[in-house]
């Protein structure tokens, strides 16, 4: 099988984000998860740039990397300067990785007028830069940037800058599509050209400012390009990168090696624990990884995914680590709940009371401003209500909120106190928050945690609010749809009520009780047992 290097620049491009900001700590952690995933390259900053990655590049050096090649990053030397005087190149060699990734300017604009100097010179840069790295021991990936735009406008300066640094040494030279802007049908036919005169050892460096980051890298590699750069959930400068999460199981559906099959089935998790250690939200919507990646909700969809799989999926959620959610709503039809129902007993056939039973309550409760859609938290507790095979975690006594206006500096404004009994035990807690939801949220977990301290681990990821009927204004009926997560797995819930606090407060306790359920039954599972 054909091999397709990865190489992540989450640490380093993904950087640049707008919103992103890693620590140290948090870049170990990155680091680790794609090591351990397989990804071949990992370039994780640029130590001539901050303090930060200057203190990253000394801490990483106690990690044993398994899989990967730590990779720092800069540029070629500045005009006129030899590399051993230029403090940025001088950089590179005391990040002491294996390999480094120096970017030069491939298109003319740019040489003459953004860092006003000659061609000539440009290429003395490429050359003298790749050459004194080469020689100091190093692996040398050469970005071309701006490469496709300095092919279109002069091909063949495009193409001296590329030839510099093989002449000087490079290992690969990767062809950047900075700007974003390029079409596959171009990107396929200029790579296939670069490929061709000088040979496979060709990267793809694409930006996603037009949408097709993703299929700009897979044109390339078809054209024979054998290394693809991105971000490993495509967040990067602008609209973002290559989203290697997405390239990665394109390649193997084309026969192409890029993880190894057990390593691609961990990509799912790996994709989520990176997002969570970047503090942003995965997007639903992305392909293999995303929570909606195989969820099916029409109800068509549905029955045919039941009997077969491959009816309305191009692969199995499995094999990059994702799971099937067939979506509860008006539209999915009596498959999809009674697939939820079997997840919790298994014997309940479509024409069973129980089944039912459940589908009277769901339909119920949608009448009266509820939609599960995505809210499989909230289905499985009202599964387990209906059928009999619930035990609530707590009791509420009461809780109370007091709120404040104007906020405090601090932008606290609000105060919940909440009682609570568990197992005859009563526990009483207070805490402040950024408005009434967030100081209930923070008691409810405050006293909780003295009981079940697992579930510290657990935050909103989201928090949306709708309003049903409009028509009666501020007494309107909402609805409340919490995400949750536990830094590994995500799940939603869902409240109605006239008020807002009351239907935060449903969401929030099906959210809570939901974790607890799953804990409780893969302590059983561990032990051979049925909950």
């Amino acid at each position: 099988m054909r091999q397709v290097d990865l190489f992540d620049s989450t640490l380093r491009d993904g950087a640049q984000a707008e919103g992103i900001s890693f620590t140290v700590s948090d870049k170990i952690k990155i680091v680790k998860t794609l090591d351990d995933i397989g990804v071949t390259y990992i370039e994780a900053g640029n130590p001539g740039s901050n303090p930060k990655d200057i203190e990253f590049f000394e801490k990483v050096k106690g990690v044993d990397f398994k899989n990967s090649r730590l990779v720092a990053f800069g540029s070629t030397r500045r005009p006129f300067m030899k590399p051993e005087d230029d403090k940025n190149v001088r950089s590179l060699l005391s990040a002491d990785t294996g390999a480094v990734a120096i970017f030069g300017k491939c298109w003319d604009f740019h040489v003459v007028e953004i860092i006003k100097t000659t061609l000539d010179e440009n290429l003395k840069m490429i050359r003298d830069t790749v050459r004194f790295l080469k020689e100091s021991g190093k692996e040398v990936i050469f970005d071309g940037e701006h490469f496709f735009d300095g092919f279109k406008r002069n091909e063949e300066y495009a193409l001296k800058c590329i030839e510099a640094a093989f002449e000087a040494g490079a290992d690969v030279v990767a062809l950047c599509d900075t700007n974003g802007g390029g079409f596959p049908s171009e990107i396929f036919k200029v790579t296939e050209a670069v490929v061709k005169r000088f040979g496979s050892s060709i990267g793809i460096h694409a930006h996603n400012d037009g949408g097709m980051a993703v299929a700009n890298a897979i044109a390339a590699v078809e054209a024979g390009a054998s290394q693809v750069q991105g971000t490993f959930i495509g967040f990067g400068e602008r609209c973002g990168n290559t989203n290697l999460c997405v390239v990665a199981p394109n390649l193997s559906k084309l026969g192409i090696s890029s993880l190894s099959p057990e390593n691609q089935s961990k990509i799912t998790a790996a994709a989520r624990y990176v997002a969570e250690v970047s503090n942003i939200a995965l997007d639903d919507k992305t392909p293999y990884v995303g929570r909606g990646a195989f969820a099916h909700k029409g109800g068509m969809h549905v029955d045919g995914v039941s009997k077969d799989p491959k009816s309305f999926e191009h692969i199995s959620p499995e094999t990059v680590g994702n799971e099937r959610r067939l979506l509860t709503s008006e539209v999915a039809g009596r498959s999809a709940i009674l697939a939820h129902i079997r997840e919790i007993s298994p014997n309940v056939t479509k024409d069973s009371p129980e089944a039912s039973l459940v589908m009277d309550e769901i339909k119920r409760l949608e009448h009266s401003g509820y939609q599960f859609e995505g809210a499989e938290g909230t289905i499985s507790i009202i599964i387990r209500k209906t059928l009999g095979r619930y035990k609530p975690f707590f009791e509420l006594v009461n809780f109370k909120i007091i709120g404040e206006h104007p906020p405090y500096d601090d932008g606290q404004s609000a105060f919940a106190l909440i009682k609570i009994v568990v197992d005859g035990e009563t526990e009483v807690t207070a805490a402040e928050g950024r408005g009434p939801v967030n100081a209930l949220d923070k008691a409810l977990r405050k006293a909780l945690e003295v009981f079940y301290p697992e579930i510290s681990s657990i935050h909103l990821i989201d928090y949306k609010v709708r309003v049903i009927d409009s028509t009666s204004a501020t007494a309107s009926v909402v609805r409340v749809i919490i995400e949750s997560s536990d830094g590994l797995e995500s799940w939603s819930t869902v409240g109605v009520s006239h008020d807002i606090l009351e239907a935060s407060w449903k969401a929030l306790v099906d959210s809570i009780e939901f974790k607890l359920i799953k804990n409780l039954e893969n302590k059983f599972k561990s032990y051979g047992l049925k909950v």
